[in-house]
C-alpha cells in the first residue's frame, strides 16, 4: 500500500451501492442544524489554508470532529454522494513532514478517515454559514450551482457553549463570536444562558442601569448579538414582554436577520 501525499492526489476512487452524479442537481433537502454545523467547521478549515496559502489536505477534519457533532454515517455519504466533501484515509507518520492519504477503495469510514470539502461544498457552506473572508460579496455567490436547501428544526442536543475564559461562544468547533474587548452586557446575556444549560428562553439577566430603560438595555444588547457573527448559526430574540431573551438556530423559521 503506497503512501500517497494528497497535494498530488486525484479525488479518491470511491465504489457506490448507487450511481453517482457528477454535478450538484437541485434537491429540496431540510438540512439539519448538525450538518450545517458541519459545513461551517469545514469551510472554516478552507478559510485556514487561504489565509496561509497552503493545500487543503493540510486541513483535513478528522472524523472524530465530525462524529462530536452527531453526524451519522449516512450524513457522510449524503454528503460525499451530492460531491460537497472528498475523504481519504490518513497513513501520516510519526516522522512525516507533511500530511499523507491513501484513497479508500469503498465508502466506509474508519478513525483515520478524514475529510474536506470540495469547490461545491466551499461555495454551499459560504451560502449558508455567511463568509469573513476578504472580498466576497453575496452578489459574488454563484447560487444557481447550488441545490435548493432549508434548515430543519434541531432534532438533537446540539447547543451553543459560552467560554468565558476564551471569551468565545461556539457550536460544536464553529465560533460564533469572539470578543477581544469587554462586552459585559453580551457576556452576561452569553453567561446566564450557559450557567441553565442553553433553555429556549431566560429571563433578563442584566442589573438595572439608572440611565437607560431595562427594556430598551436588552433590545440593544441582543442586536449586539445578533452583529458580527464569524458564523451566521445562531439568532438571539426578545420574547415579547421585554422581560426575556430567546435563542434559535438560524433558518430554523425563517431566514436569518439581524434583531
Amino acid at each position: 500500500m503506497d503512501a500517497l501525499n494528497m497535494a498530488t492526489v486525484e479525488p479518491p476512487n470511491v465504489v457506490h451501492s448507487m450511481p453517482r452524479s457528477t454535478h450538484l442537481e437541485r434537491s429540496e433537502i431540510r438540512l439539519a442544524p448538525r450538518l450545517v454545523a458541519a459545513l461551517a467547521a469545514l469551510l472554516e478549515a478552507v478559510d485556514y489554508v487561504q489565509d496561509l496559502e497552503r493545500n487543503v489536505w493540510e486541513f483535513a477534519l478528522e472524523l472524530p470532529s465530525l462524529r462530536n457533532l452527531k453526524l451519522s454515517n449516512s450524513d457522510l455519504r449524503w454528503l460525499v454522494g451530492k460531491g460537497l466533501v472528498e475523504h481519504a484515509i490518513e497513513i501520516t507518520l510519526a516522522a512525516d513532514q507533511d500530511r499523507s492519504f491513501r484513497r479508500p477503495s469503498r465508502l466506509l469510514f474508519c478513525k483515520r478517515t478524514c475529510f474536506v470539502l470540495t469547490p461545491s461544498g466551499a461555495e454551499l457552506a459560504r451560502e449558508i454559514c455567511g463568509s469573513h473572508m476578504p472580498g466576497l460579496r453575496a452578489d459574488d455567490r454563484t447560487s444557481a450551482k447550488l441545490p435548493l436547501l432549508s434548515i430543519a428544526a434541531p432534532l438533537e442536543s446540539l447547543v451553543p457553549k459560552w467560554d468565558r475564559d476564551r471569551q468565545e461562544l461556539t457550536v460544536g468547533p464553529a465560533v460564533i463570536k469572539r470578543f477581544k474587548v469587554p462586552a459585559v452586557n453580551q457576556e452576561m446575556v452569553l453567561a446566564a444562558f450557559e450557567e441553565e444549560g442553553w433553555p429556549p428562553r431566560i429571563d433578563d439577566p442584566l442589573p438595572p442601569h439608572g440611565e437607560q430603560a431595562p427594556k430598551r438595555r436588552l433590545q440593544e444588547t441582543i442586536k449586539s448579538l445578533n452583529r458580527n457573527q464569524k458564523r451566521s448559526l445562531l439568532r438571539f430574540l426578545g420574547d415579547g414582554s421585554g422581560q426575556g431573551v430567546r435563542w434559535e438556530f438560524c433558518g430554523q423559521n425563517d431566514a436569518p436577520r439581524e434583531a
